[in-house]
C-alpha cells in the first residue's frame, strides 16, 4: 500500500489517535498487571468486585459495624464509675475541665452519677450495666476498649472521622476502602451493603460513600421491607428471558464500546448490569427467613416489637457474610440524649441489646466468628457533668470525644479483655489511649492490610483511611 493509499483510509490526525490509545491502554494494562488486577489473558480485570489478596494473611474475611448513631453513654453502659456519686450535684474545678472541649455545656456543669447499676459477667468478669443483659451474657467474646479519643465533638465531623478517617466530606468510607482492597466473595450481591433502624444516621449517605474511589466500591442502601432495593423487580410483563435478552444486547454494545476505548468504566458498568440481574434472585432470597430455626428468629427478636427492624437487620447481616459480602454496616439512631438520657437509654437498648446478642453469639455458634469482624461503636460518648441544671428524669448529657467506649468480637480480636482506662469519674484517658485512626488501623490489620500501603492516588498524592496517623493496638488482638 503507498502512502497516498494509507491516506485515504486513515488521516494523521486519526493514526496517532489510535496510536497514543494504544500506548496509553497498554501501560495502564501494565500497570493494572503489577498490582495484580489483570486477568491471565492480560486484558483489564472488569470485574471491580472481583477478590483480591491482601497485604498478609487476613484474621478477618469480613466486617460487620454496627454505629449507635448520636453519642452513647459509656457511662450508663460500658465504663462503671461509682467515683462520680462523691462528685454528685456539683462542679468540677477549673483545673480539671481547662482543656475540655464540649458542644453546649460549660465546663462548670454539675456532675450527674449514673442511675444504671453494673456487674461482672463471664469468666472475664467484664463489667456492664444492666442496661444491656444480653450483651453482658458475650463478655468472654468481646473486647473492650475503654478508651477511645476522637478529636471531633459534633456529630457529623464525628461520625465522618469514624467511618471516614477525616472529619471532612468526599473521603472513602471504611466499607468503600475494605472492598477496593479486597474485592467480595459475593457474586449475587453487593460487596458493602448498608441497612438502618430508627432515625437516619448522623452524616447521611457519605459514611457509605466511595469518596473520590470509583463508584463500584459506594454502599448499596437495602430495605428491610418491601423491594429491598428499589426498581430491582421486573415490571409487569417482563419475563427473566426477556431481561436476559435485553440485558445480553446491552452487553454487546458496552462490550464493543470497551474493546473500541478500553474505558474501564465501561467493563464496570458490564458488571453492574450483570451484577443487577443476578440480584434479582439472589435478594429476595436473602430476605426470606423461612429456613430459618424458629429458636433463630426469637433469639434475635425478629417477630416482637421493639426489637423487629434492628432484630431483621442483624439476621440479614448473618446471612450476607455467609454469602460472601464483605462489609455490612447498620445503623440505629437516635441515642443523642442531652436531656431524658435514662429514657432515651432504656427505650434504645431495649431494641440493640437483644439482637447484638444474638448476632455475636450465632455467628459463633456457626463457625463464624472467627472469620467476621463485629463493631459496636458511635462517633463519641458523654460526658460525666449534666446537660440541664436539674437533678430528675429530665438530665441528660453532652458529648465528651475525649474518652468513651467501643467493643469488637471476632475476626482476630482478643475476647474478654478491656483495653484502656479512665479517671475515677470517666472524664478522661489514664491508660492506653485508642484513637480513631488507631482503630481503623487496627481493622485494617485484621483484614490482612498494612493501613500505610493501603493507599489510592487522587488530585497528586496518595490517601489512605488512616489519614496521616495510625498505629495498630496489639493489645486489641489475639
Amino acid at each position: 500500500m503507498t502512502f497516498d493509499d494509507f491516506a485515504c483510509v486513515q488521516s494523521r490526525r486519526r493514526f496517532l489517535q489510535s496510536v497514543t490509545a494504544g500506548v496509553s491502554t497498554a501501560a495502564l494494562a501494565h500497570l493494572l498487571g503489577v498490582e495484580g488486577r489483570t486477568a491471565a489473558t492480560g486484558l483489564p480485570n472488569t470485574d471491580p468486585m472481583a477478590p483480591r489478596a491482601p497485604h498478609y494473611e487476613p484474621r478477618a474475611k469480613s466486617v460487620i459495624l454496627l454505629y449507635m448513631s448520636g453519642g452513647v453513654s459509656q457511662l450508663d453502659a460500658f465504663d462503671p464509675k461509682p467515683g462520680l456519686r462523691k462528685w454528685h450535684g456539683k462542679p468540677l474545678p477549673p483545673s480539671m475541665t481547662k482543656d475540655l472541649k464540649l458542644a453546649f455545656i460549660k465546663p462548670n456543669a454539675k456532675i450527674m452519677a449514673s442511675n444504671a447499676r453494673f456487674g461482672r459477667h463471664g469468666q472475664s468478669g467484664m463489667e456492664f450495666s444492666g442496661l444491656v443483659p444480653n450483651l453482658a451474657a458475650c463478655a468472654d467474646d468481646i473486647c473492650m476498649i475503654r478508651s477511645m479519643n476522637t478529636e471531633a465533638f459534633n456529630h457529623d465531623p464525628g461520625v465522618l472521622l469514624l467511618t471516614t478517617g477525616h472529619t471532612q466530606f468526599g473521603r472513602p468510607s471504611m466499607g468503600a476502602w475494605a472492598t477496593y482492597g479486597l474485592g467480595s466473595e459475593s457474586q449475587d450481591l453487593p460487596g458493602f451493603v448498608v441497612m438502618g433502624s430508627g432515625n437516619g444516621p448522623n452524616g447521611g449517605s457519605n459514611i457509605w460513600g466511595n469518596g473520590f474511589l470509583p463508584s463500584s466500591y459506594q454502599g448499596t442502601r437495602f430495605r428491610t421491607t418491601g423491594e429491598p432495593i428499589l426498581y430491582l423487580s421486573n415490571h409487569d410483563g417482563v419475563s427473566s428471558e426477556l431481561q436476559r435478552a435485553r440485558l445480553d444486547a446491552i452487553r454487546r454494545l458496552n462490550r464493543k464500546r470497551f474493546q473500541d476505548t478500553g474505558d474501564l468504566e465501561i467493563a464496570a458498568r458490564i458488571n453492574s448490569y450483570e451484577l443487577a440481574f443476578r440480584m434479582q434472585a439472589a435478594a429476595p432470597e436473602l430476605l426470606d427467613f423461612s429456613n430459618e430455626p424458629e429458636y433463630i428468629l426469637d433469639s434475635y427478636g425478629v417477630n416482637k416489637e421493639p426489637t423487629h427492624t434492628y432484630a431483621t437487620n442483624c439476621l440479614l447481616a448473618r446471612r450476607m457474610v455467609e454469602r460472601g459480602v464483605r462489609f455490612v454496616m447498620l445503623t440505629h439512631g437516635n441515642w443523642d440524649a442531652h436531656k431524658e438520657i435514662d429514657k432515651n437509654h432504656g427505650e434504645n437498648f431495649a431494641i440493640v441489646d437483644r439482637p447484638t446478642a444474638a448476632l455475636v453469639k450465632d455467628l459463633k455458634q456457626r463457625g463464624l466468628l472467627d472469620s467476621t469482624l463485629v463493631i459496636w461503636s458511635s462517633e463519641f460518648g458523654r460526658t460525666p457533668m449534666i446537660q440541664l441544671d436539674r437533678d430528675d428524669e429530665a438530665a441528660g448529657r453532652d458529648h465528651h470525644p475525649d474518652c468513651y467506649s467501643l467493643w469488637l468480637a471476632g475476626g482476630g480480636t482478643k475476647p474478654g479483655v478491656v483495653v484502656g482506662e479512665t479517671d475515677d469519674i470517666g472524664l478522661k484517658t489514664v491508660k492506653d489511649q485508642v484513637h480513631v485512626h488507631d482503630l481503623q488501623a487496627t481493622i485494617l490489620h485484621c483484614l490482612g492490610f498494612d493501613h500505610e500501603r493501603l493507599t489510592y492516588r487522587h488530585m497528586g498524592r496518595d490517601f489512605r483511611l488512616t489519614d496521616v496517623g495510625g498505629k495498630v493496638v496489639d493489645k486489641l488482638l489475639a
